[in-house]
């Protein structure tokens, strides 16, 4: 069961990864995730678009529809009616050239009839300082396949199999011009278009709120820290532990951005210390949503003879209910009687190459 439940974490995990550009970037994702034998009731092949994280569109071989993720998408079709059968149809003809590259892949690397998948990542990224960026890869059963590099109009293959493709679409007249297009071009005006739709919503800010909490070990006497950032949009945020006003990066760990369900993120910062060096530390904050910089000094521990006594009080009342519970059981027990029984341009590649 977690084997077939592979390709849909490997496609969240990657479209969840998404790397600290600096303030105020933003990006668009598609990725295509197709299955050789999927679950019942789950979809064979499945296409899901993302503005900086957020899922704006959505396919599945199931519904055999492209539709809206967000609200703000509605105003995509009123500006173009032809625009969800479009993309629609494109989806639809990625599909079957997916089924066929699975089949073909399968014999290509000498495997039996089984679980297999093949993946398609592409994007375009906007950066504060007004540069751009674009990928383009291919994954099979969950390992790069085949990459291409817009800057040398070329296909890149890290593996023996995948040397067949590259040679075929790189001798594909305007192919890889095409692809260096889409992803410094079109993609770019689309991504633009759709932060114009949902501005409101993708061009916000909310500073994180940020609380200390911290515990003193009681094997060393050491004390560990932690700076919980929450609530803070959009994702980029800069974090770190400062001693004496300079980055201080021994002795931390530094937890993962993710996604709250209101849209928000929230990360982690934690440093283990000396109790007696605790004045030299700060947790320091910048961010988007912040007028300036915080920096928010370490707590000293609370003592945990109050939770101690917590544990024994609860522990008495527990013990006093059961024994209530025992002597009420007993007494029912003996009183027991026996009862009855009872056309135009696209945000969305097109159709993709056999391999």
């Amino acid at each position: 069961m977690a084997l077939r439940s592979l390709p849909l974490l490997v496609l969240v995990g990657v479209a969840l990864r998404e790397s600290c550009l600096g303030a105020s970037s933003h990006s668009m994702k598609y990725f295509y995730s197709s299955i050789s034998e999927p679950s019942q009731g789950q979809p064979h092949f499945v296409v899901v678009g993302y503005v900086d994280g957020h899922i704006f569109t959505s396919y599945n071989s199931n519904t055999q529809r492209n539709q809206p993720r967000v609200s703000w998408m509605e105003k995509v079709g009123k500006e173009d009616p032809q625009y969800w059968d479009r993309n629609t149809q494109r989806s639809r003809d990625s599909e079957e050239v997916f089924r066929g590259d699975l089949e073909t892949l399968r014999l290509r690397y000498n495997q039996s009839e089984g679980l297999h998948t093949w993946q398609w990542m592409y994007g375009c990224e906007l950066q504060a300082d007004g540069s751009k960026g674009g990928f383009m890869q291919h994954g099979y059963d969950g390992r790069t396949f085949i990459t291409f590099d817009k800057e040398r109009l070329t296909w890149v293959a890290p593996v023996p199999q995948a040397q067949i493709t590259q040679r075929k679409w790189d001798a594909i007249p305007g192919l890889n011009e095409g692809q260096k297009a889409y992803l410094e071009e079109e993609c770019i005006e689309w991504l633009e278009k759709y932060l114009s739709y949902g501005k409101e919503t993708l061009l916000r800010t909310e500073p994180p709120e940020v609380t200390m909490s911290s515990k003193t070990e009681m094997e060393d006497g050491m004390e560990t820290h932690i700076c919980r950032l929450d609530g803070f949009y959009p994702r980029e945020i800069e974090a770190s532990w400062m001693r004496d006003g300079e980055v201080w990066l021994q002795d931390t760990r530094r937890g993962a951005v993710a996604p709250n369900s209101d849209g928000t993120f929230y990360t982690t910062l934690s440093i283990q210390i000396d109790p007696k060096e605790r004045g030299r530390y700060r947790c320091h904050v910048e961010h988007d949503g912040l007028q300036e910089p915080l920096d928010v000094a370490l707590k000293e521990p609370k003592s945990n003879l109050g939770i101690i006594i917590g544990f024994v009080v609860a522990g008495l009342v527990l013990l006093g209910v059961i024994v209530v519970g025992i002597l009420v059981f007993v007494k029912r027990c003996h009183g027991y009687k026996k009862a009855p029984t009872s056309e135009k341009g696209s945000d969305i590649q097109g159709k993709t190459p056999v391999v």
